[in-house]
């Protein structure tokens, strides 16, 4: 296949905007190839989306689907030549999730969050996800063998434990949840700073993010710790995001990448004593993130209307039910984590709202670096993915962004430095924080370019870029990139004019980490005894088989000398 004459953006290979042909060979980037000739000519061209952080698969999101039968009723589309009925909107089904990617020229979607005893349901539904590939991320942060093993300063059983967690839930990398708050939650509390110990553990989340962050680099993983603070939600929680940060200023990175990624950062940006004073802290966190080179976040944007909140921070959930009056979806989930699913609504004349949907978009364009900042909107608790190209248009333009502010309360210009910021991303900036940004970020090392030998994952949108100026016509932005032209997944076009013409299944990253023989059997040894005494669950029934993965891909990491996890 080859993709003539189109304006082609791949910042990750120094290309930014040049009118060039792309030629595919057995489902990858090529020198040379023949075939199928796709007209692209002075069509906006770039390499498939990457969403790092997403919720896409698992029990919550049937807890969701339970709750919320109005949102099934949104969305719906029905069966079509290659596609399955879709349903939902906040909590799609899981055909609509990959249609919908599909469409808007994404490619790559991982989970961001699954607790290791969940892990099979999680595989099922990343199964019927058709297009895009896709992982999950492991939830190790109020995790009983994790706090034990920090509590004995013993970090060689805590990668042994880790290793064998990735594998046990065919994940892909470390994600940690307001950690030790998930355990003082089963008794009715929660951790109130990064110093709080954990109850019954004498561990505190500091030591916790600390320890799975060293033995994240100790493993060799390709991602980073990828991390929710402690304290998101609340007004005046930018100071436990700054200490936070601060704890792992001197972690060397095993790889070239972050030594922690931030989840959603817009939540954990808030200033202010309480929500009547509720102001937006963004320009402090942009400025520690352009001041230091450790870290990585992604926005958590929110949108405006329906969203379904969904997280491992139980304590935030049955906060958002008693704020917000609404239902409420309380989960134990053994000795690993709590969780809670709160149906939400953003509303542009809520004063809280209206900062928030600012703090957002600050952080993306007060913060320099485009490589820092990873689009998202914490799909679905921030809003539907269905929305990024809202998103694009916003932070390309800065007449759309007075546009909308107008329809805000009025506390988003006192209380946020948007109004005042008068930077208009370009797409090169946009390419990098919704492509090679993520794919970077997550050390995926063949997505989010297209350099030879990188998967053929291509969008090509109905925008010329020669000819549109996105500061302006910021209406014919978020159209055009609503609907791809042509969306290329490993070399196979999925969409054509904006219409799903193939659905092939994708596939599933999971790392295969090893580590000493000595450690791992003597990590095994204490766990099996864990199982025996509490998990309601046998080992031998826990983990993820092979035969859940039906298209694996297998990333080896781990520390010398070798072994293979059982």
């Amino acid at each position: 296949m080859i993709i003539k004459g189109g304006i082609v953006y791949d910042p990750a290979n120094g290309i930014f905007g040049e009118e060039m042909d792309i030629c595919i060979e057995n489902g990858r980037i090529a020198e040379d190839a023949g075939g199928e000739v796709i007209d692209a000519r002075g069509l906006l061209v770039m390499p498939g989306g990457v969403d790092a952080h997403s919720h896409i698969a698992g029990p919550k999101l049937n807890t969701g689907r339970i709750m919320r039968p109005d949102d099934s009723r949104m969305g719906t589309e029905p069966r079509t030549r290659v596609c399955r009925p879709s349903t939902g909107y906040t909590v799609p089904n899981c055909y609509a999730i990959g249609y919908r990617y599909a469409r808007l020229g994404y490619t790559t979607a991982f989970e961001a969050a699954t607790p290791i005893i969940e892990a099979r349901h999680t595989h099922e539904e990343l199964e019927e996800i058709p297009i895009v590939d896709k992982g999950a991320l492991t939830l190790f942060g109020s995790n009983w063998t994790v706090m034990e093993c920090v509590r004995e300063n013993d970090l060689g059983r805590l990668a042994a434990y880790v290793a064998w967690g990735l594998r046990a839930a065919r994940g892909y990398g470390v994600k940690i949840v307001n950690p030790g708050g998930g355990e003082a939650w089963g008794f009715g509390s929660n951790v109130k700073s990064v110093h709080d110990p954990v109850p019954h553990f004498d561990v505190t989340p500091a030591q916790i993010i600390r320890a799975l962050a060293e033995v994240n680099e100790r493993l060799r993983l390709p991602h980073s710790i990828h991390l929710h603070f402690n304290n998101l939600g609340r007004p005046g929680n930018y100071t436990t995001a700054i200490e936070t940060l601060e704890l792992l200023k001197d972690i060397k990175p095993s790889r070239m990448r972050q030594v922690v990624h931030v989840a959603h950062m817009q939540f954990s940006a808030y200033g202010g004593t309480g929500w009547k004073d509720f102001e937006s802290k963004a320009s402090v966190i942009a400025d520690y993130f352009n001041q230091t080179d450790h870290a990585t976040m992604d926005l958590g944007q929110i949108i405006f209307g329906p969203a379904t909140t969904m997280t491992a921070d139980a304590p935030l959930e049955y906060a958002n039910a008693r704020i917000g009056h609404q239902k409420w979806s309380n989960h134990d989930i053994e000795l690993e984590e709590s969780s809670g699913v709160v149906p939400w609504v953003y509303m542009r004349k809520m004063p809280v709202n209206a900062v928030q949907w600012a703090i957002g978009l600050e952080l993306a364009l007060l913060t320099r670096d485009p490589w820092k900042v990873v689009m998202t909107t914490d799909h679905p608790n921030g809003g539907p993915f269905v929305n990024y190209p809202e998103i694009i248009s916003l932070l390309m333009s800065r007449e759309k962004r007075e546009e909308e502010m107008k329809t805000l309360h009025e506390v988003v210009r006192s209380r946020s430095t948007l109004p005042s910021i008068e930077r208009e991303m370009d797409w090169s900036e946009i390419v990098i924080m919704t492509r090679a940004a993520p794919a970077r970020i997550l050390g995926l090392e063949d997505k989010g370019h297209l350099g030879t030998g990188a998967d053929a994952d291509i969008s090509i949108y109905s925008i010329k870029p020669d000819e549109i100026d996105p500061s302006k016509d910021h209406a014919k932005v978020k159209a055009g990139m609503s609907r791809a032209k042509y969306t290329i997944k490993g070399g196979v076009v999925v969409v054509r004019d904006g219409e799903v013409v193939a659905a092939p299944q994708g596939r599933t990253y999971w790392v295969d980490a090893a580590v000493p023989e000595s450690e791992m059997d003597r990590m095994l040894s204490a766990l099996k005894e864990k199982f025996e005494r509490y998990y309601s669950i046998r080992m031998s029934n826990y983990m993820v088989q092979d035969a859940y993965l039906s298209n694996p891909f297998v990333v080896r990491a781990g520390v010398q000398p070798l072994k293979e996890v059982i």
